[in-house]
């Protein structure tokens, strides 16, 4: 098991990284746990697959379980999903020392941790991830947020869990898809800031891929420890550090908009070709060779996720799609930061990009195979 710290002053956590964590809940957590009841917030199909391994983990440390299960999909991180689920830890009567438990992949943590920020003004919670996504990005760094009309998380809050629990075992139940779109974030850390990382996935990914052991747990204790030392140094993204861990997003983001926020795309699939995207349209602007472009692009494709912007057979432009950007929560001042390459494990933050032409290269793409 590897641990690795998030520090950040006054409130550091601890994440977790490792098989059986779950069986180990009870006790790992114990410190955050003050009464008999412990309220777990568990997307349904993670309840259904790893609910009694926790509950009878936190049994065996003479608590109760009381579950409130939560739909999959983003359409549970909605106005309805957080009033419903407050109004629940309310009659729970949950208080601001309390932590309440998040089980499942991104969309629970995010809902819980919302809720949990703005319960009582505040109160703790734990996360215990159980998606390749969620382990290595959402369940750190305390972003949460609920989707609205007008995009993703654009109503939500920084608060971080008090500790995090990313049991490797709980990957194994995940369909390939998913699987591969987790992968898409452990991806980005080496493209945005280790080249060494990004080489060695480029010759290790299918074991990664596979869940061997190993592989497996190098891969999320390195994208943990390079989202955790970013966090440290920027925690609510006012420097710009931060805005670095959205490469791929602002084009995945408008993608995933453009497709509903549906199966058609999943969030780390969008991310996957928004890198790919970034890197092209990073070599367009003469920051990056074609090759290095390539590169980056070939890792996507070597792993299974779109590479191709004209795949996903949008009925669209790239005006289209430029105006789902303008919705990006990270607008300052009518204009859009987007995260570029300057090579292939070196991001860098460009303010001045011009949305117009940001909506050319996109036509340019919707026509490359």
């Amino acid at each position: 098991m590897a641990v690795i710290p998030v520090d950040l002053s006054g409130r550091e956590y601890d994440v977790h990284v490792g098989r059986d964590l779950l069986e180990g809940a009870g006790r790992l957590a114990r410190n955050f746990i003050r009464k008999q009841m412990v309220c777990v917030v568990a997307d349904e199909r993670a309840h259904e697959l790893h609910g009694r391994r926790l509950e009878t983990a936190l049994m065996e440390q003479g608590h109760d379980v009381a579950w409130y299960l939560v739909p999959s999909g983003e359409g549970s991180k909605s106005w309805n999903g957080l009033a419903q689920l407050c109004e629940w830890l309310l009659d729970k009567e949950v208080e601001r020392g309390d932590h309440v438990f998040a089980l499942g992949g991104g969309v629970v943590g995010d809902l819980t941790g919302f809720a949990c920020a703005i319960l009582k003004r505040g109160c703790g919670f734990v996360q215990l991830p159980t998606t390749l996504l969620a382990q290595v990005d959402s369940s750190v760094g305390g972003k949460t947020a609920i989707n609205t009309r007008a995009g993703k998380n654009l109503v939500g809050a920084f608060h971080q869990p008090s500790l995090v629990l990313a049991d490797l075992g709980t990957l194994t139940t995940l369909p390939l898809r998913e699987l591969r779109a987790g992968y898409a974030e452990v991806l980005k850390y080496g493209v945005l800031g280790d080249r060494a990382f990004f080489d060695w996935l480029s010759a290790n990914g299918p074991a990664v891929l596979s869940l061997e052991d190993q592989a497996l747990e190098y891969a999320v204790s390195m994208s943990v420890a390079a989202k955790a030392r970013i966090v440290a140094e920027d925690e609510r993204e006012t420097s710009g550090r931060r805005a670095l861990l959205n490469l791929g997003h602002t084009f995945g983001h408008a993608l995933e908009a453009e497709t509903g926020f549906s199966d058609r795309l999943l969030h780390g699939e969008g991310v996957a070709l928004g890198m790919v995207l970034a890197a092209r349209y990073s070599a367009r602007q003469g920051m990056i060779a074609d090759a290095d472009a390539a590169l980056v692009a070939q890792a996507v494709k070597t792993a299974g996720l779109p590479h191709s912007l004209s795949t996903l057979g949008l009925d669209c432009d790239g005006q289209k799609l430029a105006a789902h950007m303008r919705h990006d929560k990270k607008m300052d001042a009518g204009t859009l930061p987007f995260v570029l390459l300057e090579a292939v494990g070196k991001a860098v933050l460009k303010r001045d990009v011009s949305l117009d032409d940001v909506a050319a290269f996109l036509d340019e793409q919707l026509r490359v195979a």
